[in-house]
């Protein structure tokens, strides 16, 4: 499963802006405007992630149970550009960071052992034997 599924740390920990044009006032299929608030003249942000706590309204989540968003297929291009760490074969900050706020271990590749190479599920060869890991790059120097 994916481990976004089992988070939603990164929901409660950012502001969530982005640029008017993407609400479903002006674009079809965009961020539904009922569930954002005016942030300046340029941009809008998710309601719930302006001020502290932040929580975003589209979150339906227990952190590190059980997590989805409400409005995915419609989420701004600032949700949509948070990779969760390793997904891609690289950390990402905000991932961790996030996930050590709630007390989370951050992800490693091991995580995306479920995936195969094409990215579909986990399938076992004839022999039972699972695809391996990602390989991990480099340590990046701090």
């Amino acid at each position: 499963m994916h481990p976004c599924l089992t988070c939603g740390a990164c929901c409660t920990q950012y502001r969530v802006a982005f640029h008017w044009m993407e609400s479903d006032e002006v674009t079809a299929g965009g961020v539904p405007a009922a569930l954002t608030e005016r942030l300046d003249p340029h941009r809008l942000c998710m309601r719930g992630t302006a001020s502290l706590p932040v929580r975003c309204v589209a979150l339906d989540a227990e952190i590190g149970v059980h997590s989805r968003c409400t409005i995915h297929p419609m989420r701004p291009s600032a949700c949509r550009e948070v990779d969760a760490s390793w997904e891609n074969g690289v950390a990402s900050r905000q991932c961790d960071q996030a996930r050590i706020a709630h007390g989370l271990p951050v992800l490693t590749a091991a995580a995306w052992r479920w995936r195969d190479p094409a990215g579909n599920d986990d399938h076992p060869d004839d022999n039972g034997n699972s695809p391996s890991p990602p390989a991990m790059p480099p340590p990046v120097a701090a």
